[in-house]
């Protein structure tokens, strides 16, 4: 069945436009909140956002939908999506709402969805979900005296400082260390540098004056730079940066130099596979993170599973398979025996910890091993559809061939605009240049 509100992650848009408008929002407040009223307690939802201008809007138009259901509603204001993940299920909320667009620029917005247990909502769910907004749910609207209520938890931010605190080990502390935390201008400015500080460290906070535009804007994890020009200028020990709703965490080391997801991830599974507390033997990750990461692994015996792009698919397969470590190369990192979604602070907290215990400089601690050379590039198609052709299969067939064993080709539709992603890597960097290039050509003939 096609999915006509749902995406990869939530529901997406530009503000105030289909399907982000306040019209929508209300509606699927309705059919969540239909749809996980269950039995005869009192349900609730908790709302999270970020520092979105368009979240004034859309907040109100969910809270509406909900309580026309019966559903009564705890407001948390702006907090980090992890955070409401948390919350939905430490508090025994039967959903979990965060209104946002993650790194997108400030003019989108976002719904995300978690059930009882923390985690987002299965295909199936959101499929029925899809179902119940397009259609008349005022038959189901309770009587005047079922109306849910909406209330503020004014302690949100209290509860996730000390469970992120709760994270980091309890015989260690960042005293000494200077910190700089680039909070995006997102839903973490707030508790972010207050957990780093209440562990000890010198907090250079920067990204932490939200005004409804600036998200992201020249700041965060998708936009380094930033950081990296702080940390130098202040000769900061390491930079964290999380993006806008801070599930998602990307490090820079004492010289300013970036330190992506794949690092991130083989630092925290190889240390603790060190310490006899990884599962599953490996991690998980999706098939844009590098070979490098998958040839350190293997120097531990480790396994680097993979699944298509997409942080929902890392945890569906961690929970099957019962890995406790898994993300991806922009910066999801899920902690499988912490939260039930990415969490940019706590993937930090985890790092700054083995920094700590090694007593190393974080260029040291962090640089693991040599990615290999990764190219990727876009080529826009129109009416026909590039790789049904036969020469574009066999072009990608000649590419794996030539770098078989030195290498992979990973051919894929962007899920959101009409380009074809062709990416290889391999040892050989020229090698890789012209299997790309080959590629490229061939679906450049056909597009």
């Amino acid at each position: 069945m096609t999915r006509k509100f749902f995406g990869t992650d939530g529901i997406r848009g530009t503000a105030n436009s289909y399907p982000m408008t306040a019209e929508i929002a209300m509606k699927v407040g309705m059919a969540a909140g239909h749809y996980f009223v269950r039995g005869d307690h009192r349900h609730r939802v908790v709302i999270g956002k970020d520092t979105r201008l368009s979240g004034y809007m859309i907040e109100p138009a969910l809270v509406a939908g909900f309580t026309a259901m019966g559903m009564d509603v705890l407001l948390v204001g702006p907090m980090p999506t992890p955070a409401v993940a948390m919350l939905t299920h430490s508090m025994r909320c039967d959903l979990g709402v965060m209104i946002s667009a993650s790194h997108n620029p400030f003019g989108d917005n976002g719904i995300k969805l978690f059930g009882p247990d923390g985690f987002k909502l299965p295909d199936e769910v959101e499929l029925k979900l899809e179902e119940l907004i397009e259609s008349d749910l005022s038959s189901k609207f309770v009587a005047p005296d079922q109306l849910g209520r909406a209330k503020r938890l004014d302690d949100a931010s209290g509860r996730y400082v000390e469970f992120a605190k709760n994270t980091f080990p309890d015989d260690l502390r960042l005293d000494g260390l200077k910190i700089v935390l680039d909070c995006a201008n997102g839903a973490a400015y707030n508790v972010a540098p207050e957990v780093l500080w209440e562990l000890g460290a010198e907090v250079i906070p920067v990204g932490v004056n939200p005004n409804g535009f600036n998200i992201n804007k020249e700041c965060g994890s998708t936009y380094t730079a930033t950081l990296s020009e702080q940390v130098v200028a202040h000769q900061a020990d390491i930079g964290i940066a999380l993006d806008g709703d801070a599930d998602r965490v990307i490090i820079c080391d004492e010289h300013g130099q970036v330190v992506d997801g794949d690092q991130i991830m083989g630092l925290v599974t190889t240390h603790m596979h060190k310490r006899g507390l990884l599962k599953g033997g490996g991690l998980v990750a999706t098939v844009m993170s590098n070979m490098g990461l998958e040839k350190y692994l293997e120097d531990y015996g480790l396994t680097l599973e993979r699944t298509q792009v997409g942080d929902r698919y890392v945890v569906e397969r961690m929970r099957n398979d019962g890995f406790n470590v898994g993300g991806e190369q922009s910066g999801h990192i899920v902690l499988g025996d912490y939260a039930t979604t990415g969490d940019g602070l706590v993937a930090a907290l985890q790092v700054l910890a083995v920094v700590v215990e090694q007593g190393k400089p974080t260029s040291e601690v962090c640089k693991l091993f040599e990615p290999f050379p990764q190219i990727l590039k876009n080529v826009r198609y129109g009416a026909t559809f590039p790789l049904d052709e036969d020469s574009v299969k066999e072009a990608i067939s000649s590419g794996e061939e030539r770098l078989n064993g030195c290498g992979r080709v990973l051919i894929r539709k962007s899920g959101t605009e009409p380009l074809i992603r062709v990416m290889a890597e391999g040892q050989d960097s020229q090698l890789v240049e012209q299997v790309v290039d080959d590629i490229v050509a061939a679906v450049s003939a056909v597009a």
